[in-house]
């Protein structure tokens, strides 16, 4: 009974914390620095998405409690220059002036959440050590600068969408690629995060060893492929799957692209959930199952009609 009450004590202090806080950073804003509402807006809703993730680790040593933050699913691969944002974290690639990875948590709560509009503000990433690739690079090269962690799964936030357009974000994509089947990817994992609650993305290029086209500048790496992760940790329909997709148009159904995760490790030598506890990582990466991924047959044929010819 202690152990409860004392839960609860700590929760109802970790509120008071914050009723403080958000009152204090609208007083600063309002009188100190006279920026307007928007802004304070923005403050006290990223604070409040910070204090829920807060919540969730009050009481680590209780196991009936779910542990879920970002930094204990993040891949591990070669060389990591870890670049951590408010909602994502990035692996980057100095040689290919892009990411390797880009991992982020989606859930229902989140993709519901239309607050933010897309900003279009392209702009170098200040956390990279020496420097993103820059928009010179990508002008007049004939490709997109696709988002790896998509604008339209950072809606919940201003702060959040302003951030997925830092150029650590971008790789050159085909535009028939980016706005047709790269799309209808992103959109597919919206459902399925609203499906299942909660799920875990890792999202990448397929940078071969080989030398690859280069842009820019800054000779940015154009990869042949793209890859996305998925992982869904809610009890008791724990499951993971992975795409992997040339860079160009296609007209299969992503269907045709899903593969089991080990197999993309084996593609990408990225060891994407390294914290997992080996059995479970084991069972959730060596296997996926078609039958428990459902697919929106609208979507797919508006890709085909509409999206590829964009």
């Amino acid at each position: 009974m202690s152990n409860k009450n004392s839960f609860w004590n700590v929760l109802f202090t970790l509120f008071l914390i914050a009723g403080f806080l958000i009152v204090g950073i609208y007083v600063y804003f309002r009188y100190v620095e006279g920026r307007n509402m928007d802004q304070i807006k923005d403050k006290i809703e990223d604070f409040v998405i910070e204090t829920d993730s807060l919540i969730q680790d009050v009481d680590k040593n209780d196991p009936s409690r779910k542990v879920t933050r970002l930094e204990n699913y993040l891949p591990k691969s070669e060389n990591d220059i870890i670049v951590e944002h408010n909602f994502f974290t990035l692996s980057y690639s100095e040689k290919d002036e892009q990411a390797k990875w880009v991992a982020f948590e989606l859930t229902k709560d989140k993709v519901n959440s239309f607050i933010a509009e897309r900003t279009n503000d392209f702009r170098e990433d200040p956390k990279v050590p020496k420097g993103s690739a820059a928009l010179k690079d990508y002008r007049g090269s004939g490709y997109d600068r696709g988002h790896l962690c998509a604008a339209g799964d950072m809606t919940f936030s201003r702060t959040a969408m302003s951030e997925s357009f830092y150029m650590s974000n971008m790789s050159p994509q085909s535009k028939s690629f980016n706005r047709g089947v790269w799309k209808e990817l992103e959109q597919q994992v919206r459902d399925w995060a609203r499906a299942n609650k909660h799920i875990y993305v890792i999202t990448g290029p397929v940078l071969r060893k080989r030398e690859n086209k280069k842009i820019g500048v800054n000779r940015v790496t154009v990869p042949h492929a793209y890859y996305k992760v998925i992982l869904d940790l809610t009890e008791p329909d724990q499951k993971g799957i992975a795409f992997m997709i040339p860079n160009e148009k296609q007209t299969q159904r992503l269907e045709m692209f899903e593969m089991s995760i080990d197999q993309l490790e084996k593609i990408t030598n990225i060891d994407f959930f390294p914290a997992l506890p080996d059995a479970l990582e084991h069972e959730l990466e060596s296997n996926y199952d078609p039958m428990r991924w459902i697919y929106d047959e609208e979507r797919f044929q508006q890709r085909l009609s509409v999206w590829n010819y964009e």
